[in-house]
């Protein structure tokens, strides 16, 4: 999968899990301070992303993430894309 491809997905399961209008989810968009997302929201989307890839994030890898980007970027290392 494209980076693009993994944005695409990235903005889906934000949607579908937070009810997230999907026009205010572009690759800068900060995860925290746009998104209003919360520690606990962060590991619930751990876990989707690793049951929709099934490869796991560690946390330690996730503490780094701020950006939409941040995610895409993570997700293409892990699954070698």
């Amino acid at each position: 999968m494209s980076q693009e491809e993994y944005f695409q997905e990235l903005r889906q399961i934000l949607v579908d899990m937070f009810e997230l209008d999907p026009d205010q989810i572009h690759p800068e968009t900060d995860l925290y301070a746009d998104l209003d997302i919360d520690s606990i929201d962060a590991i619930d989307l751990l876990a989707s992303l690793r049951e929709k890839t099934g490869k796991r994030l560690s946390p330690e890898k996730f503490r780094e993430v701020r950006t939409v980007n941040d995610i895409v970027d993570k997700m293409t290392e892990l699954l070698g894309s």
